[in-house]
């Protein structure tokens, strides 16, 4: 008879070693899991591959004539199709309001005004305008805007340039950009322009109504000329420079300083990938930065290049594609000398410093001053003029909107989406509907078998899994003795993080399939990722479409290769979506869901200020505007549904159709 104490002991010994079992196990299913299929650069190569054709290309023309009604069609598609979308055009419709504050001394010959103005109803910007304190007749105005510097209006190189611009006779605004200066807070992040496309509304409009906006304060002044108005500015401003300048036909000058370059460029030169507002949804698709140049012809167009610039857009590759899609646009309307371009190499670095500022001068001499000595592209010496931030701050109220209360309040009251229904030609409207947002990239799966061996009772077979000729998805297939069915496991760690959920599954006599969808695991970017999932965007496709396409793909494969419908088992907010909607799009190839810590709602993103970065599928361009996670859900049902380690919200949104 064995006594209590040595049984419980027994017990305790057989249970542990049980766990020390499952747990070497676990371990081994953790190497084999982890072994590399694809390499760390083969998803990087195939990003590229995917965007660059997409990328529209410069249209073929003979005369000024057609340039002109096809640069009219690009500026109206643009602004329609890219920039005004959703709330956005009621944004555009408003007026502009501006409120003036204190004028302060300047220097000899001119004076600065506070002011602010909205960009949109709710979302003030602080701005200085200096001016002349004489005038004779009607002035040139310039809207100077600034790119990713901390110091924001007050930065000195900026100072000084308005200053110059002021001595010069010329109008010239000083605003404030998101994320810098005064507006360099939380939520001011450029990256959370993206939460306001998950609402259905345009992110990239709040940069753009803050630059129109300003051109109204310019040309609203008594002595502004409505012919000589310009913009210009450094890195982030060059951007804004090159944005808006053809998009708006009031501007008449340009100078974008070291910001910007093709997206075909960029998918080959990653120090030029560009932020959320330089990549929005779908510009790819109307028009690439080559268009936006030569849609200044024929008006004076300075384009400024760094020759060792040590952020982005370095002159030797960024500057010629300009060059060859503008010149012959130019030279279309007679006026070749109009399209300018200066290579600074004092100091050649990331710069807005004199010898760019003088060029700026020099061309604006050439345009505007009919030889005046006014216009004297010598810069005129303003150093100990330039004001500390303090003396330059403006008042803002108390309760200004700023891009994380914006999206929150655009997404109050979203989803705009119908009753909940049984009705199955309804339910399959609602389904197109997904589809169409999301946009799925949908193939045919090629398995390429890699290796395949056997551990410990396990069948591991690892698998390059091709979809048409673009993306690769590295697999691992384990089977354990007799299985019943398929288990496609994906986690927002990767496969390699995957061995407990597929030793349980093994256990179940399942025959388990982990692998690692774009932007995770093994085929996770490895070189600016974020940006990269911005581009794909820009040419039209969405980042929760590849994965939603490659998933539904695979399951498709599955079902031909082993006759049976797989389920789908994901762990981690962003895969559980991502299993969610391909669920959702794909009714009849997958059999059913487990997932594991899931969102309740896309609104979590917006409420916690959730940067684009951190998971860029999850901001796909009007998803919440019709479909929050329970209306997707609806469309998995009846088939099962279950939710483990669900926060309440998860349980509350989902619990509807979920097996408990």
């Amino acid at each position: 008879m064995i006594q209590p104490r040595l049984l419980a002991f027994s017990l305790t010994a057989v249970v542990l070693s049980a766990s020390l079992t499952m747990a070497d196990e676990a371990d081994t299913f953790k190497d084999a899991l982890g072994q590399e299929i694809i390499g760390p650069r083969q998803t990087q190569v195939e990003a590229r591959d995917f965007v660059e054709p997409r990328i529209a290309k410069m249209p073929q023309v003979k005369t000024a004539e057609e340039w002109s009604k096809t640069a009219e069609r690009l500026r109206a598609d643009t602004l329609s199709r890219v920039i005004f979308r959703g709330e956005a055009v009621d944004w555009r419709a408003a007026k502009t309001k501006v409120e003036w504050l204190e004028t302060m001394e300047g220097g000899p010959g001119y004076r600065i005004k506070k002011l602010r103005y909205e960009a949109l109803p709710g979302l003030w910007i602080p701005a200085l305008l200096y001016e002349p304190t004489v005038f004779r007749g009607k002035a040139p105005v310039v809207l100077n805007v600034n790119g990713h510097d901390s110091n924001g209006k007050a930065a000195d190189y900026k100072q000084i340039r308005c200053i110059n611009q002021a001595k010069r006779g010329m109008i010239a605004l000083n605003v404030e950009w998101f994320g810098m200066g005064q507006l360099r807070t939380p939520g001011f992040q450029h990256g959370l322009i993206n939460a306001i496309d998950l609402c259905g509304t345009s992110g990239i409009a709040t940069h753009f109504l803050a630059m129109t906006r300003g051109l109204d304060v310019l040309l609203a002044h008594e002595y502004a000329d409505p012919s000589r108005v310009g913009v210009t500015g450094l890195s982030g401003g060059g951007w804004q420079t090159i944005f808006i300048s053809p998009l708006d036909p009031r501007v008449t000058f340009t100078n974008p300083v070291a910001g910007y370059s093709s997206f075909l460029t960029r998918a080959r030169y990653a120090s030029d990938l560009g932020d959320s507002e330089q990549t929005p949804n779908d510009l790819a698709t109307v028009v690439d930065y080559t268009h936006l140049t030569a849609m200044m012809a024929p008006h004076p167009t300075l384009l400024t290049f760094n020759a060792k610039d040590n952020c982005c857009f370095a002159a030797p590759h960024a500057l010629p594609p300009m060059i060859e899609a503008a010149a012959p646009i130019f030279a279309l309307f007679g006026k070749p000398g109009k399209l300018v371009s200066h290579i600074n190499d004092d100091p050649g670095t990331h710069n807005y410093l004199l010898d760019n500022r003088q060029a700026c001068y020099q061309v604006m001499s050439d345009a505007w001053s009919a030889g005046l000595e006014a216009y004297n592209p010598k810069e005129i010496p303003s150093d100990d003029e330039v004001k500390t931030k303090e003396q330059l701050y403006v008042d803002l109220p108390a309760d200004n909107l700023d891009l994380n209360t914006l999206s929150v309040k655009l997404s109050k009251t979203l989803p705009n989406a119908p009753e909940i229904s049984d009705d199955p030609a309804r339910i399959e409207g609602r389904r197109k509907a997904l589809g169409a947002i999301v946009r799925p990239y949908e193939a045919d799966v090629k398995g390429v078998k890699v290796d395949s061996k056997e551990q410990d009772g396990v069948s591991i077979t690892r698998w390059k899994l091709a979809l048409g000729t673009t993306w690769t998805v590295p697999a691992v297939e384990l089977t354990k003795g007799k299985t019943k069915g398929t288990t496609i496991v994906i986690a927002d760690a990767g496969r390699k993080d995957t061995s407990a959920a597929v030793s349980a599954l093994l256990d179940q006599e399942q025959r388990v399939l982990a692998i690692d969808l774009f932007y995770f695991g093994e085929s996770e970017l490895k070189e600016r990722p974020y940006l990269w999932a911005l581009m794909v965007g820009t040419v039209g496709e969405r980042p929760l479409g590849v994965q939603t396409g490659q998933l539904t793909s695979i399951a498709r494969w599955v079902q031909t290769e082993h006759g049976d419908v797989p389920k789908i088992q994901a762990d981690g907010p962003r895969t559980s979506t991502i299993a969610l909607v391909a669920a959702a799009l794909e009714p009849k190839a997958i059999g059913g869901l487990t997932l594991v810590k899931p969102l309740g709602s896309l609104k979590e993103l917006i409420e916690s200020s959730k940067d684009y970065a951190q998971s860029p599928e999850l901001f796909c361009f009007g998803l919440l505007e019709s479909f929050d996670l329970k209306q997707v859900a609806a469309l998995v049902a009846p088939r099962p549904l279950h939710l483990e380690h669900a926060s309440d919200r998860a349980k509350t949104e989902l619990g509807e159709v979920a097996v408990k």
